[in-house]
């Protein structure tokens, strides 16, 4: 019996990544996204020609209903899951000075990257706990998709930067929470990478990189962060609860 994943916006970008990975390493996954199911049946197709199950959970993670929905149809469809990567988020609809941004901005980011991601945490943790219950060698992981934005200053995007802070202190508080069910809580911190999100500031980052702000002249691909996600669902970092994997290619290398 496969192992099953949920991936939060996973049905492109990173998300799509770590699916691919996942699917790869035959997990059964369930993708949630906000868009329409015809939108991303191709998607859905594609993950499952791999041979693994595949389900679209569409629903907003800021929304209370959505996240029970989300997690219901899950339990209807596997009646398990083994892990949980919180990769959802947003970015500012508009990338704002934080002397200028609005308390709209503000609480749109929060309550998709923050609130909801720790509020379906919360909900999936409890599940996880009672699977174990019932089956000691039950195997369960969480994995934050965060961001260097955790701990590098943007002040064009304050609000994106205090949503991947406090999901980075979520990793930390839910490894210890769930440190005497052993299971494991993880943080990937993703550099540039190349997706959607990154699109509108394409030629800022290329002069960065070409710069040397990243050791690794490159973009990182959604593909780098995949691989990263997939060793740790499927248990190859099973002592490190509550550590952080960065993938920036060098980019946070404190240099002279």
């Amino acid at each position: 019996m496969n192992k099953v994943a949920l991936i939060t916006g996973g049905s492109r970008g990173i998300g799509l990544g770590i699916a691919k990975h996942l699917a790869a390493s035959s997990f059964d996954l369930a993708i949630n996204g906000i868009r329409p199911i015809k939108q991303v049946q191709k998607v859905v197709d594609e993950l499952h020609s791999t041979g693994v199950d595949v389900i679209y959970c569409p629903g907003d993670i800021g929304n209370p209903k959505d996240r029970t929905s989300i997690v219901n149809r899950i339990k209807n469809h596997f009646g398990r899951l083994n892990a949980l990567v919180n990769n959802a988020g947003i970015a500012p609809k508009q990338r704002m000075d934080l002397l200028q941004t609005t308390e709209k901005n503000f609480h749109e980011v929060m309550r998709v990257n923050l609130h909801g991601t720790y509020f379906l945490t919360q909900s999936v943790a409890k599940w996880m706990i009672i699977q174990k219950q019932v089956q000691p060698s039950f195997n369960a992981f969480i994995i934050n998709v965060t961001s260097i934005s955790a701990q590098v200053a943007s002040v064009n995007r304050g609000e994106y930067c205090i949503s991947k802070a406090g999901l980075s202190m979520m990793t930390k508080l839910f490894a210890v929470r769930l440190g005497d069910h052993d299971i494991p809580v993880y943080e990937i911190q993703p550099g540039i990478i190349r997706t959607d999100m990154t699109a509108q500031v394409k030629e800022k980052y290329n002069k960065l990189i070409a710069g040397g702000q990243s050791l690794q002249r490159r973009w990182g691909t959604p593909d780098d962060v995949g691989r990263v996600a997939a060793s740790l669902a499927t248990g190859h970092f099973v002592f490190s609860t509550g550590q952080t994997i960065r993938v920036d290619g060098g980019l946070t290398v404190a240099r002279l």
